[in-house]
């Protein structure tokens, strides 16, 4: 699990091939990734939105953006955690993800951006 930390904000994320979903012969990969957001500082945050970059092993890039995570703006209070999934397509066997969380502290409304680690996209096949 890669991990990294901005502002007392631990983000650690995880990713797995879903080869149930995914259709190889028509270049459709799936993979589902696991997030958790760790306050460690001392006041409340609020996630209000997201940025990602996307990277095919082809050259391609997409960038997705929007307002917070799977349709939430959490508040995650010092000391808690916030956990989630969601999922990424790629046209290619191989990729990364990598990104920023937009947050706020809730005390004196500071934003910040809470760093993503990049993390691979990856067939497991890929690895042998």
């Amino acid at each position: 699990m890669l991990k990294v930390s901005t502002e007392n904000i631990e983000i650690s994320v995880r990713s797995n091939y879903l080869s149930e979903h995914s259709i190889p012969k028509e270049n459709h990969y799936f993979f589902v990734y696991f997030i958790t957001i760790e306050n460690k500082g001392n006041y409340a945050v609020q996630l209000l939105s997201r940025h990602w970059d996307i990277f095919d092993s082809n050259g391609e890039k997409r960038a997705v953006e929007g307002e917070g995570v799977i349709g939430e703006t959490p508040i995650i209070e010092p000391g808690e955690k916030y956990e989630y999934n969601s999922g990424c397509n790629l046209i290619t066997d191989m990729g990364y993800m990598k990104g920023y969380y937009n947050m706020k502290r809730v005390v004196d409304e500071l934003t910040f951006k809470a760093v993503i680690p990049q993390f691979d996209l990856i067939v497991p096949s890929k690895l042998n």
